[in-house]
């Protein structure tokens, strides 16, 4: 079955490519749902070019945590946990700053910051092939076997981790849904704010290099009224989106010490009593859950979605 759904793409794909001057099916599925917003970048990057990349056993290994291109923070998306077993969390959380304050968001604050690359390795399949294939923690050896992944091996805790957090109870306040494909994402976002919406993600001229950046002026409130989507690690690509209670989203200009500039989309929490108490936010900051507004960088490959 799943071979024959994936000839069937790569039959659509020439198809497509051929009437279409080469446009993308996921780029003509996102006109169709948002025709007067321009795709983001950070999506465009994950839409599949070619039927030869949709086989199996062509799909990237997933992105362990430690590996150099993904050192980045973890929020725990669902603010109740975070993952505590995959990697030293303290080595990137002394190094940079990842959770501050709201008091410390002004102008000519200095931050030690470092902005990764889109872990763009994973890819969206098409929705079709993505719904064909399980995607359930009680599957989880099924979705294993299918491929060829080692139970016991950091891809597959990391691929299980994904799952559980998409299968969890969100906290009070949350609206949560995982997208398991590019049209499923789109579908969700118009299911919530109708096709009149723009998108945020970072603007970073220097990518993968931790550096001392200052807040500069112009910091803009994005919207108190915001879905945040988070790329998850996986084999293929999936996003954790989410709404949450008390959550305001900010457009904020940087410059390193190198010189290079920066718009990074911050998110600030004013109602954390719902987090776990042992989340490393409050070890770090020093204050406890329902106490001061929580704020946070988000990785490159978040996107930020508000109504217009």
């Amino acid at each position: 079955m799943e071979f024959h759904l994936l000839f069937i793409f790569a039959l659509f794909l020439v198809v497509v490519n051929g009437s279409n001057y080469g446009a993308l099916p996921g780029e003509m599925y996102w006109k169709s749902k948002f025709p007067s917003t321009p795709l983001p970048k950070a999506l465009q990057e994950l839409l599949q070019p070619t039927a030869a990349a949709v086989n199996k056993s062509s799909l990237p290994k997933v992105e362990l945590i430690g590996s150099q291109r993904a050192k980045r923070a973890t929020y725990g998306v669902g603010y109740w946990t975070e993952l505590k077993t995959l990697f030293d969390k303290n080595a990137i959380y002394n190094e940079t700053t990842i959770y501050f304050l709201y008091n410390d968001l002004y102008p000519f604050k200095k931050m030690k910051l470092i902005f990764t690359e889109s872990m763009s390795g994973s890819k969206f399949l098409p929705r079709k092939i993505a719904q064909s294939i399980p995607f359930s923690n009680n599957k989880l050896q099924e979705i294993l076997n299918y491929f060829s992944i080692e139970s016991s091996s950091k891809e597959a805790q990391i691929m299980k981790q994904t799952i559980q957090e998409c299968e969890a109870i969100g906290i009070r306040g949350e609206d949560k849904y995982c997208a398991t494909s590019f049209e499923s994402l789109a579908d969700f976002v118009t299911a919530k704010f109708g096709k009149k919406i723009r998108a945020f993600s970072n603007e970073v001229e220097e990518e993968n290099k931790k550096q001392e950046y200052t807040i500069l002026k112009g910091i803009k409130m994005i919207r108190d009224n915001q879905i945040v989507c988070h790329k998850q690690r996986y084999k293929y690509a999936i996003f954790y989106c989410h709404t949450i209670n008390g959550t305001e989203a900010y457009m904020v200009p940087l410059v390193g010490e190198d010189g290079s500039r920066a718009k990074a989309v911050v998110i600030c929490h004013t109602d954390t009593s719902t987090w776990n108490p042992e989340h490393f936010a409050f070890q770090v900051l020093n204050v406890k859950p329902g106490g001061p507004p929580i704020c946070h960088f988000l990785n490159s490959d978040t996107i930020v979605w508000v109504p217009i």
